[in-house]
């Protein structure tokens, strides 16, 4: 057994994301000796309780898996004492406290979807479609008190390319992810990492948690920057506007640049084909939409079932 694979390592997280992370860390025979993970809760339909994808992968292949309420617990910090973890690695999970990430001797290590100190916090796949960036990546590094601003381990870059989500691009971060996290470990199981300190700067640009009042669309920007807005926000948390007073959410839309005299932010159908809203450097059109209370469905079934007869066409 080679030196790397002695490494006694705690994995903590809890969506898609982190356990892809642990699948391909478990591929390369790394001993992880537990898990941490969200409790179980309702959810779905149904309100059935669920297991995050985490915990339910963790107990697919044996491995111990704790789900404390309160990582401040007594108990639960004594228990993962007993592990003897050399480091500790956490994707997509919550923050820890420090009795927590301070623990193993080699330390706590994290993955972040972004290019740090760039697009720090809860969102940055999101926010880097959003804001019309041309490259992202991921980054590992230590952690400490302040949320994502530990030293930086490893960087690795991915090209966002026009037609990019959040989704395409969460799917090739978390590729990327895999093979630097494994990457990091190795090269901190030979000692042949070295760690760098995040440069501060006046520019750099937030990651901050995706609300309600975050993902409405502002038809008041360019066509543009609304494709980006959207794009940013697909397939989750979806990007949205209201009509006769409802929540619409816009899945997909597409832009004509032309020329008017029109408010933003007017709605224009002729019924049977389009929606569209006036904005200052042409219309943006619907595609892919759900109403509030309907499902979602294409521009010309929604236009079948739901006639919008106080809206004339785009002249």
């Amino acid at each position: 057994m080679s030196n790397t694979h002695k490494l006694r390592i705690i994995f903590m997280g809890n969506p898609e994301f982190a356990r892809y992370h642990l699948e391909k860390i478990l591929a390369k025979e790394f001993h992880v000796v537990a898990v941490v993970s969200a409790a179980d809760k309702p959810g779905g339909r149904g309100m059935k309780i669920q297991s995050t994808p985490v915990t339910t992968f963790a107990k697919s292949k044996s491995i111990p898996c704790l789900q404390p309420k309160n990582l401040k617990n007594k108990d639960f910090q004594k228990k993962l004492q007993s592990y003897k973890a050399d480091i500790q690695v956490v994707i997509a999970f919550r923050m820890l406290p420090e009795s927590v990430w301070n623990m193993p001797p080699l330390g706590t290590i994290n993955l972040h979807a972004s290019l740090l100190p760039q697009y720090r916090g809860a969102a940055p796949i999101n926010w880097a479609i959003i804001n019309g960036e041309k490259k992202s990546g991921v980054t590992t590094f230590r952690l400490k008190h302040e949320i994502d601003t530990g030293g930086i381990l490893l960087q690795r870059e991915c090209p966002i390319d026009s037609n990019d989500t959040a989704g395409t691009l969460h799917d090739k971060l978390m590729v990327l992810g895999a093979d630097t996290m494994i990457e990091t470990l190795q090269r901190i199981s030979d000692q042949s990492i070295e760690e760098t300190p995040q440069k501060e700067s006046n520019n750099l640009k937030s990651a901050p948690k995706l609300f309600t009042h975050n993902t409405q669309i502002n038809w008041d920007i360019t066509g543009e920057k609304i494709l980006d807005f959207i794009r940013g926000l697909y397939p989750y948390p979806v990007a949205h506007t209201l009509l006769d007073e409802k929540k619409l959410q816009v899945y997909s839309a597409s832009f004509t640049p032309q020329n008017h005299s029109h408010p933003s932010g007017i709605f224009f159908s002729d019924q049977k084909k389009y929606l569209a809203v006036s904005i200052p450097n042409g219309y943006v059109y619907l595609n892919e939409l759900k109403l509030q209370g309907k499902r979602k469905m294409e521009i010309i079934d929604f236009l079948n079932g739901y006639p919008i007869n106080s809206l004339e066409p785009i002249k």
